[in-house]
């Protein structure tokens, strides 16, 4: 599944390769992809726009045409792909945008969860699941003031709290089993056992380890790689996350693996007691 860094990825590359391109048409082959209009609608209103910017915020793309915004959130295995308008049409290739030069942005989502949803200028942070988002980590105002009362009152463990995007945008399960480890936190404390001093590591190193996750292109394990030319090294950073069975690099203890509200979760169960 992309997370911030993946998406913060394909947003710059995006930017790259489609800022400035015009929108002939648009064909919607799965109709469910496309929120709050009739797909009719939807390949209406954004046929003949240019693509001026493209912007992120959490796991949210926001596509910024001339009078227009699409918003995208590529759930679990939503990617794009840039090939020219000859190229046949592949089988999970369900929102086709067709490009004035004879190239096409293609979204390809094997589960069909991803979204889009088209918004008026200046409304998009009305969109359903932006309107909600929390802070992400490199917002100002992101740390111990902000993450305590989110935390420290909830009797949840930590990294559903961290998970939660409503307390924290765009961290997902990868990065939060980092960001624990380098805490030295158990990733099953409650939040009402979090202490200030935990609350200020869970701030620094959420930044740190995304920062060096984008810097890397992001994390290219399980279903996620980057379609748009683009791999991601970070896999070669993780500390804990799919290392289960492999010594911790700071005891040596075995890390193990454990579930936590639902997701596979990866500990040193020495370094975070």
């Amino acid at each position: 599944m992309p997370e911030l860094p993946e998406v913060e990825t394909v947003k710059e590359t995006l930017k790259r390769q489609i800022l400035g391109k015009r929108i002939d048409k648009v064909d919607v082959r799965c109709e469910r992809i496309v929120r709050g209009i009739p797909v009719s609608e939807f390949t209406h209103d954004l046929s003949g726009h240019v693509i001026l910017d493209i912007t992120r915020q959490g796991k949210y793309i926001f596509f910024h045409c001339d009078g227009i915004v699409m918003v995208v959130h590529l759930r679990m295995e939503g990617k794009f792909f840039l090939k020219p308008d000859t190229d046949p049409y592949e089988k999970h290739e369900h929102v086709i945008f067709v490009f004035s030069d004879h190239t096409t942005l293609r979204y390809h989502d094997v589960r069909k969860f991803g979204t889009m949803e088209l918004m008026s200028p200046g409304t998009e942070q009305l969109a359903k699941g932006v309107d909600k988002l929390g802070l992400e980590p490199f917002a100002t105002g992101f740390g111990k003031d902000y993450l305590k009362p989110l935390v420290q009152k909830s009797k949840r463990p930590i990294k559903s709290i961290l998970l939660d995007q409503t307390v924290v945008a765009g961290l997902g399960n990868i990065y939060v089993d980092e960001v624990l480890f380098r805490a030295k936190l158990d990733p099953k404390r409650p939040g009402t056992s979090i202490s200030d001093h935990d609350l200020e590591q869970i701030a620094v190193f959420s930044k740190q380890v995304l920062a060096k996750a984008i810097e890397l292109g992001g994390s290219t394990i399980r279903s996620y790689v980057s379609s748009l030319g683009v791999t991601g090294r970070f896999q070669n950073e993780l500390k804990v996350h799919t290392m289960v069975g492999k010594p911790c690099p700071v005891c040596g203890t075995v890390i193990e693996k454990t579930k936590v509200g639902g997701r596979g979760t990866y500990y040193c169960p020495h370094c975070q007691k």
